[in-house]
């Protein structure tokens, strides 16, 4: 298997559930390994269109974030495809969907682009300028994380979980700036 895929851990930190994707691609980071050994997991924050050459040098990418869809229950996890965020039909109210949407836009045009897989989960609060889940986004954290197994098992990746960093941890790291040095990908 000589493809390439990658993990995008997406979102802000700073607002409470928006640092969702964020928390989850520091945890598989830091508790699974992947066999073959094709998986990198990147900290995409909100680096927008900066990820564009992401698409292009991967094969398969799977962006981990929040989703802003009203008529989805607070904590409902989705999976999208690149099909999905290219026939316009999908909302996109924050900035990070729209860069998403406007990214996958603009690299269809080109010659390689990764298939994409966007798994997304309602929040509860993106607006408490805060670093931490609300209890709802606690609550579905197990599914969230196993919805990236299962996509990573059916792009034919054996996975292999070793908990060496608990959610909390995650969640110190994101919020104690003196131990910010641990918290690169």
């Amino acid at each position: 298997m000589d493809k390439k895929i990658a993990i995008i851990g997406s979102g802000n930190a700073f607002f409470k559930d928006e640092g969702m994707g964020l928390y989850a691609g520091k945890y598989i980071k830091e508790n699974f390994c992947f066999s073959p050994d094709i998986v990198d997991v990147v900290d995409g924050g909100t680096l927008g269109f900066k990820l564009m050459p992401l698409l292009q040098e991967y094969d398969e990418v799977i962006i981990v974030n929040t989703s802003s869809d009203e008529d989805k229950a607070i904590g409902e996890i989705t999976l999208k495809t690149t099909d999905e965020f290219l026939d316009g039909a999908l909302v996109k109210k924050t900035a990070n969907e729209v860069e998403i949407a406007e990214m996958l836009q603009i690299c269809s045009l080109s010659e390689k682009m990764a298939n994409v897989y966007v798994i997304s989960v309602v929040p509860e609060d993106i607006i408490a300028v805060e670093v931490g889940l609300c209890e709802s986004m606690k609550k579905v954290w197990e599914r969230y994380i196993q919805k990236v197994e299962e996509t990573l098992r059916e792009l034919g990746v054996e996975v292999k979980k070793e908990e060496k960093m608990s959610l909390e941890e995650i969640l110190e790291i994101f919020a104690n700036p003196s131990i910010e040095e641990k918290r690169g990908f």
